[in-house]
């Protein structure tokens, strides 16, 4: 197809942009993403992608929003305690947003359902996939990995990128008393209650362990990308998180404004 610009920052996928839409690859977890995507439209939630259904070479046809993704390294303007915040808002108002709706019987997903299945998780919430306005996330994009689960374990990942939770000096994590300032103010921001706090860490090792489990499996199977993130070392990186998460969750587990009364 002719004007079509191959976007960076694809990730697993090719995906280019045509006009003001993006054009991405289906998978056999399309039909209930896209479902996933209309809802929230009707729902009044504008930081998603609209959908459009599958173009004449067969893949997705998403709105392509405008704006800026952010990689490693991060700039400075993505890691702001505005952006942080703002991120944290947009999280809570997607998982909102997604309370009311209703998963078709036999429906797909990336990654099975976590019980228990309270919101549709993004599941791969990150700079890299929101899209950052004037310094300030707007938009989600990339909800190929959606599934049901509790808010916990969205809100665990995307904690672990945007404050972030990794060894410090390591793909821009800052010291561990500047992590427990900011994730304390991303869990203000999204309005978590205690008990989630107490096992946010806890579960944001759980998402990082699940996470390499699942790039060794892709790769085993032969799966080009992930055997490229494997090559460079993505998975050594997940698990030294792990381990810093382990030794620091005393100092980085956090509690809510209401109980320092």
């Amino acid at each position: 197809m002719g004007g079509e610009e191959v976007l960076a920052g694809g990730g697993v996928n090719v995906v280019v942009r045509v006009g003001g839409t993006v054009r991405r690859p289906v998978g056999a977890w399309t039909p209930a993403v896209h479902a996933l995507l209309r809802h929230l439209e009707a729902a009044g939630f504008g930081g998603a992608p609209r959908c459009h259904g599958v173009d004449e070479h067969g893949r997705e046809v998403l709105d392509y929003v405008p704006g800026t993704t952010a990689d490693h390294p991060l700039p400075g303007w993505a890691r702001t305690d505005d952006a942080l915040t703002a991120a944290a808002r947009l999280l809570r108002d997607y998982h909102d947003a997604t309370a009311g709706f209703v998963t078709s019987p036999g429906a797909e997903w990336y990654f099975p359902p976590v019980s228990p299945a309270e919101v549709i998780c993004h599941g791969d919430v990150a700079t890299y996939n929101c899209v950052f306005r004037e310094g300030r996330p707007v938009a989600f994009i990339d909800f190929d990995t959606a599934h049901p689960g509790p808010r916990i374990w969205d809100v665990a990942y995307a904690a672990y990128r945007f404050v972030p939770l990794g060894v410090p000096g390591q793909e821009g994590a800052p010291p561990v008393g500047e992590q427990r300032r900011r994730l304390r103010l991303f869990a203000d921001a999204y309005g978590l209650g205690d008990d989630d706090r107490k096992a946010l860490v806890e579960t944001a090792r759980a998402r990082l362990d699940h996470l390499i489990r699942h790039m060794r499996e892709r790769a085993a199977a032969g799966d080009e990308a992930f055997g490229a993130h494997l090559a460079r070392g993505d998975d050594r990186i997940y698990l030294a998180g792990i381990e810093h998460l382990t030794r620091y969750e005393a100092e980085l587990t956090c509690r809510s404004p209401r109980s320092d009364r």
